[in-house]
């Protein structure tokens, strides 16, 4: 091969990978343009009042374990979402909501936050969508776990945007270690693919799969619940074979089933 040839090889590379990651730029692009996200409420003004969608748990003896996630504040929200978890054990008369809060480092305390209230509150004027529902026997235990869980997070006191440790780093933390709870996180959870104590294999959150990431930044995942998944950048793309969806940057979830 002539040296020209070997120089235009060279760069063949770089080039489809420019390419790649601006057609995954696609989706945030797209929402950002036409997805609705309230870019002018400063966040001072912002709602975080509660959306009535969890159910009242002094009307509900069982024990209950939810999981939700809205849209990021202001443009971030194209790229991704923040997700929290909350619980509730048998006769509990309140909800526990666990999540992670970056602005915390501000005030010199742990990013992991632990609070009584509704889990199905506005984030900042974003409605949550709710990820994952576990009720009835057996629920109480694995209550007992996520919390097992939330102490052992190991960035209490480090948080990044992008690509982690961030809120999804946290959630798909306790959901490797609780993997019967089988939450399949979805793409824009940006974040999730973060694995922590500089591992390249582990779990996917579902439990039902492996992923090999690169400090977020690229890596490869299957799984049951998942599908198969690729992350470039912490953009994330790939098709949920067991739901029969499309998995999409920015955009998140999309059924392939309504276009039947």
């Amino acid at each position: 091969m002539s040296e020209h040839r070997k120089r235009w090889a060279w760069l063949k590379w770089p080039t489809r990978a420019a390419g790649l990651v601006l057609v995954l730029l696609l989706g945030p692009f797209a929402v950002l343009a036409f997805g609705g996200l309230d870019l002018d409420t400063h966040w001072s003004a912002a709602s975080r009042a509660s959306t009535g969608q969890a159910p009242d748990p002094a009307a509900m003896p069982e024990p209950l374990i939810l999981v939700y996630g809205a849209r990021a504040y202001n443009w971030r929200g194209a790229f991704g979402i923040h997700t929290w978890i909350a619980t509730k054990r048998r006769n509990a008369s309140r909800y526990r909501v666990y999540q992670v809060i970056g602005w915390n480092l501000y005030r010199g305390r742990s990013v992991v936050s632990v609070s009584h209230g509704p889990p199905d509150f506005l984030w900042y004027n974003a409605r949550p969508d709710l990820l994952l529902e576990r009720r009835g026997p057996g629920v109480d235990a694995l209550i007992d776990r996520i919390e097992t869980a939330v102490a052992a997070y190991p960035y209490p006191r480090e948080y990044r945007v992008w690509p982690g440790p961030n809120s999804n780093t946290f959630t798909a933390f306790v959901a490797r270690q609780v993997p019967e709870l089988g939450l399949d996180l979805p793409p824009t959870a940006i974040g999730k693919d973060y694995l922590t104590d500089g591992r390249i294999l582990d779990r996917m959150p579902s439990g039902t799969g492996w992923q090999v990431s690169l400090r977020g930044l690229l890596g490869l995942g299957l799984a049951w619940e998942e599908g198969i998944e690729l992350n470039v950048l912490g953009l994330a793309a790939g098709l949920d074979v067991n739901d029969l969806a499309l998995r999409l940057p920015g955009i998140g979830r999309i059924a392939l089933a309504h276009w039947r």
